[in-house]
């Protein structure tokens, strides 16, 4: 392991003395690829070594799952219970939280699942310390929560790296780009829109992966580290956001120092916290609420009214296929059609299948077959 980390390292300095213009370009790319080539190959070798460790393989329930990724003592013990009511074993010492504690928050009907996990150290998407095992929680997770406390805000410039590092993309979409490998030809390239790549930067990142023969589609503008997140293919997107905890603890000045330095560096304001005094505690849940994207369908049963009092809670873009499967695993087969009500369609009832997107506040008739 080490002597991969020293050739990132290597590489990481090449990169950063090497100025990036037209010239540079199809070197820097290959560079980047090369790094991003043996940081996956270092969690890997990780994930091989350390196998799975107790405690984490966590079954995700509710309507979404949440983790609170923090250093050791930042507080993730004390938000995970002030939000949910669960009993976290809490000790005034840093790595306190030795397995993964699950806590439910019910918000406005959704039934969110809350995971404290044991502190990220630096080197985690390395595998130190827990690292893997973490990591490989925060990757399977709807959003997260970023936690820092007000004496080491500087933090996040830290954690963003941990989960960058291990392939964890935050607040980006995936970029659309397909790659497929071919026999012979060469690399190929065809984009739509403006694209600020040439070919021979494709070319040398390709290269890297000994993709010598491809097809490339990129739609929109990409950058170098988007390719080579699509040629690795491993990377996942997650919404997430910065919370800073114990702002009790400090005055107004410290509290606007630390919001504006997080909002120059992160470009997202952090939502100022006291986990211990309650503070901003129903802000923190309408925000998890709001930026895991819920909305509301309402089912009407075929033949009777609809329940407006309970809704059924879906994430933005869901189908009708979507809310079948969280109904009833056995729906989609059974499915014939079904009517809708609401800003989804253009005529009131109208009748849909399984590939159509929902609309918060649709009301929603399921016919299956008996």
């Amino acid at each position: 392991m080490a002597g991969l980390e020293e050739q990132i390292k290597e590489l990481e300095d090449e990169l950063q003395k090497t100025p990036y213009n037209k010239a540079t370009a199809k070197h820097i790319g290959r560079v980047k690829a090369k790094i991003a080539r043996l940081r996956d190959e270092a969690v890997n070798r990780a994930m091989r070594a350390g196998g799975g460790g107790e405690g984490y393989s966590v079954k995700k329930s509710g309507d979404a799952t949440v983790v609170l990724v923090g250093f050791p003592s930042t507080g993730k013990s004390t938000l995970l219970n002030t939000l949910t009511g669960t009993k976290s074993e809490v000790a005034a010492y840093a790595f306190t939280t030795l397995t993964v504690v699950p806590g439910a928050l019910e918000h406005k009907g959704a039934r969110i699942q809350i995971l404290d996990i044991p502190g990220l150290i630096a080197g985690a998407a390395m595998g130190k310390g827990r690292g893997k095992e973490v990591i490989g929680v925060v990757r399977g997770a709807d959003m997260i929560v970023i936690l820092v406390d007000v004496f080491n805000a500087h933090h996040v410039d830290v954690l963003m790296k941990e989960l960058y590092d291990a392939g964890i993309r935050i607040n980006r979409p995936r970029p659309d780009i397909t790659i497929k490998k071919t026999a012979f030809g060469g690399v190929r390239m065809n984009h739509v829109g403006i694209l600020d790549l040439d070919l021979e930067e494709i070319r040398s990142i390709l290269s890297e992966n000994k993709l010598m023969n491809a097809d490339v589609l990129i739609r929109g503008n990409a950058t170098q580290d988007d390719v080579i997140d699509a040629m690795l293919g491993n990377r996942v997107y997650i919404p997430a956001f910065v919370a800073v905890n114990k702002v009790d603890l400090v005055d107004d000045a410290a509290r606007e120092a630390i919001e504006k330095e997080i909002l120059m560096r992160f470009g997202d304001t952090p939502l100022l916290i006291s986990a211990h005094t309650g503070y901003h505690m129903e802000e923190m849940k309408d925000e998890i609420y709001r930026r895991l994207g819920f909305m509301r369908v309402y089912l009407k049963p075929q033949s009777g009214a609809a329940d407006l009092e309970e809704p059924l809670i879906i994430r933005s873009g869901s189908t009708v296929e979507d809310v079948c499967r969280k109904l009833h695993r056995d729906f989609v087969e059974r499915f014939r059609y079904a009517r809708v009500w609401g800003h989804s369609v253009k005529h009131p009832g109208q009748r849909v299948g399984l590939p159509h997107r929902l609309k918060e506040g649709d009301l929603l008739t399921i016919i299956i077959e008996h």
